[in-house]
């Protein structure tokens, strides 16, 4: 994995989980290592799209939103979904646009507002991207075995149920 300035400091706050003793709480280490395990996967992934399609990691994400709602979806929405700021999100969908890779539509619920649909170049390079994404996606999570995946997924589904069941997101 390629290091970015800062990485290893990151790296080293990130897995602080194996230098916690028996004295920290259970979920802290918890939290720290699927941190640790998220960003350097996202680093990954983030490298790997720029170097192979020219793209970020935010612009890959947004297009995956689109591509999953075909009648668009509007900006404020896809700030909620992306859990990003409403600028962020315009200046993604601005660079998109300049591309041919999304168009800003009439909203059919409300002609006051727009919604952001990919256009068919769009719908062409996501999948071109999501296909060599999951192979990525594969390889980086080939030395888990398929029944551990399997029991990390019914973990993680049974944790997000318990967060989403406190009222968080």
């Amino acid at each position: 994995m390629q290091d970015f300035e800062g990485e290893d400091d990151q790296r080293d706050a990130l897995d602080l989980a194996t230098r916690l003793t028996g004295d920290h709480h259970q979920s802290l280490k918890l939290w720290l290592r699927m941190l640790a395990c998220t960003v350097r996967i996202e680093n990954e992934i983030r490298t790997r799209l720029r170097a192979s399609f020219g793209i970020t990691l935010p612009r890959f994400d947004l297009m995956a939103q689109l591509e999953r709602h075909p009648d668009g979806l509007r900006m404020g929405e896809l700030s909620r979904r992306m859990m990003v700021t409403g600028g962020n999100i315009t200046g993604i969908t601005d660079q998109l646009e300049r591309e041919g890779l999304v168009t800003r539509v009439p909203d059919p619920q409300d002609k006051r507002a727009f919604a952001v649909k990919l256009t068919p170049a769009g719908k062409e390079a996501f999948a071109a991207m999501a296909t060599v994404h999951e192979g990525w996606v594969e390889e980086l999570l080939e030395h888990v075995p398929a029944e551990d995946k399997e029991r990390l997924i019914g973990l993680l589904s049974g944790m997000k149920a318990g967060l989403d069941g406190q009222g968080r997101t």
